[in-house]
């Protein structure tokens, strides 16, 4: 037990850098999604740089382009890019549909049942994604769409 301490305790010094490490570890470019309802897109890497944007749509999701200490530079479906603080973000993955009114469906099946329609916009949590198809849900239903009819997921990425 002691000695379990004594290791641990001399670890300490080098947790934070660890932690660091494993941060830069993540892929970059990678989705995430906005924490809060109100997110400041700024033109640099930090406070001092005037915000240029807001988004206000919790959950939505971004692609993040590159990374500056605590700070990401991201980009929305529409190609706005600038920069927002980490705790803005969270790991979280989510889904926009794009282009026209979708059926949302019970498999992966082009044929399989309609679960609902969905349009244009709507963000969905995104469940899994394998092949041409990922699950989402939104508005308390599940099921299947083409990926190409989603932003958010990338073409070969696999989700469970």
């Amino acid at each position: 037990m002691i000695r379990a301490l004594a290791v641990l305790l001399s670890l300490a010094p080098t947790l934070p850098a660890l932690a660091q490490s494993q941060r830069e570890a993540l892929p970059i470019p990678r989705f995430v999604t906005l924490r809060s309802e109100e997110v400041n897109l700024r033109a640099g890497p930090g406070v001092r740089y005037p915000v240029e944007w807001v988004f206000v749509r919790r959950q939505m999701p971004v692609e993040i382009l590159q990374e500056f200490e605590n700070w990401r530079r991201i980009r929305d479906r529409d190609g706005t890019e600038g920069w927002v603080h980490q705790s803005m973000l969270t790991g979280r993955r989510a889904a926009i549909v794009t282009g026209d009114m979708r059926s949302l469906r019970r498999r992966p099946e082009a044929d399989a049942p309609v679960v609902a329609r969905v349009e244009p916009g709507v963000i969905g949590a995104l469940l899994e994604c394998k092949e041409g198809w990922c699950r989402i849900e939104t508005g308390g239903f599940r099921g299947w769409l083409p990926r190409d009819e989603i932003w958010g997921v990338y073409p070969n990425e696999a989700i469970k």
